[in-house]
């Protein structure tokens, strides 16, 4: 087995004695036993070595060779300790070997796309923790797995990933498979480690072979996102033309979209005073003065019955006073509102409500 690269060492003592810098050559001992020698060295001396990183095979026989080791001598140690030293201080520069450590040094400096297409060109598995790569998907890559996996890997899955992301997908889901899901958690405790490694796997590996996408997120979201950062008006205008020529995707483009005129539907009455907290004053006045033209005085009623008698009193009186407010200037505060809860939403302060327009199946 040959060494493991490692960073030049201080010099080490043995017994008040400095190790030899020329090697004595040593006579019937393997490098596989060197390398034992060197690992045993350096985790006597408390060193962090990173054996996980090394290929099964070569952590097995790095096992097996120092469990056919007893006692090593003080001369034969400081020869290994000195060629060793040597062999590390004559690298310059080291290379991953092979694909798979490229891909692997170049991970994030390299886009998702290139780096799909050359694993799958060279065969390549990608390492690590398949949880990992699983955590890091879109709710719309993930609902697949839900919706058509046995119950019992839906239910790994949902207590694998993020509690916001699996309170979503559970929202998407009919209400009788959802229940089955969520009472299948609850057997999972006697599942093993290998097991639920052996799932992580086998869906790492069937997520991963779905064509390449030039976009991350699906149309639906894009437009969403579009609109939600456009004004009323042409929001509207899109919104009209998509029934006339995609009624199905209007719909759900619809549901995506979150504007201040969705807050009653989307936020719940005790998210109402955190938010508020994050909310400059002067765009929560320009808003609530502004709702009405806008056809969303439901939403301005909202929060001020959601807020403290007190604040919607002043906030009222701030309005009143409030001289009409450009139209401009009022989408520009409602937008900075919806800012404020898709941030909150993003970091877990809150979670927004699913619209329920439609019965699930069989309820």
């Amino acid at each position: 087995m040959d060494l493991v690269p490692m960073a030049p060492m201080p010099a080490m003592t043995q017994g008040g004695a400095d190790f030899p810098s020329t090697p004595k050559p040593i006579l019937n001992l393997s490098r596989k036993a060197k390398a034992a020698i060197i690992v045993r060295l350096l985790l006597n001396e408390g060193a962090d070595i990173p054996l996980e990183d090394l290929p099964e095979e070569l952590q097995a026989q790095l096992t097996q060779q120092m469990g056919k080791m007893r006692v090593v001598d003080r001369d034969t140690l400081a020869s290994v300790v000195a060629e060793f030293a040597n062999e590390v201080s004559s690298i310059g520069l080291s290379f991953p070997g092979g694909i798979a450590g490229a891909l692997t040094a170049l991970d994030g400096k390299i886009s998702k796309q290139t780096s799909d297409r050359l694993r799958k060109e060279a065969g390549v598995r990608q390492t690590g923790d398949p949880w990992v790569r699983i955590r890091d998907l879109g709710v719309s890559a993930l609902l697949p797995v839900m919706q058509d996996e046995s119950i019992e890997v839906a239910a790994v899955m949902l207590s694998k990933i993020e509690i916001s992301k699996a309170a979503e997908l559970l929202g998407m889901l009919p209400g009788p498979r959802a229940r089955q899901i969520t009472y299948a958690v609850s057997q999972t405790s006697g599942v093993s480690p290998d097991a639920v490694d052996r799932i992580g796997l086998s869906l790492a590996t069937q997520l991963s072979a779905q064509p390449l996408r030039a976009f991350d997120d699906d149309p639906v979201d894009r437009v969403g996102a579009i609109l939600n950062s456009s004004t009323s008006l042409t929001r509207d205008d899109m919104l009209e033309g998509l029934d006339e020529t995609d009624q199905g995707f209007a719909t759900a483009v619809r549901k995506a979209i979150f504007t201040f005129g969705n807050i009653p539907e989307r936020i719940a009455p005790r998210d109402i005073p955190r938010i508020l907290r994050d909310v400059a004053p002067g765009d929560l006045v320009l808003a609530i003065a502004g709702a009405a033209a806008g056809g969303m005085q439901a939403s301005a009623d909202y929060i001020l019955e959601n807020m403290s008698g007190r604040m919607a009193d002043q906030l009222r009186e701030e309005v009143q006073e409030l001289d009409k407010p450009k139209q401009a200037d009022v989408d520009a505060a409602m937008s900075a509102i919806i800012a404020t809860v898709r941030a909150m939403e993003t970091s877990g302060d809150i979670l927004l409500l699913v619209p329920d327009d439609e019965p699930a199946d069989g309820e």
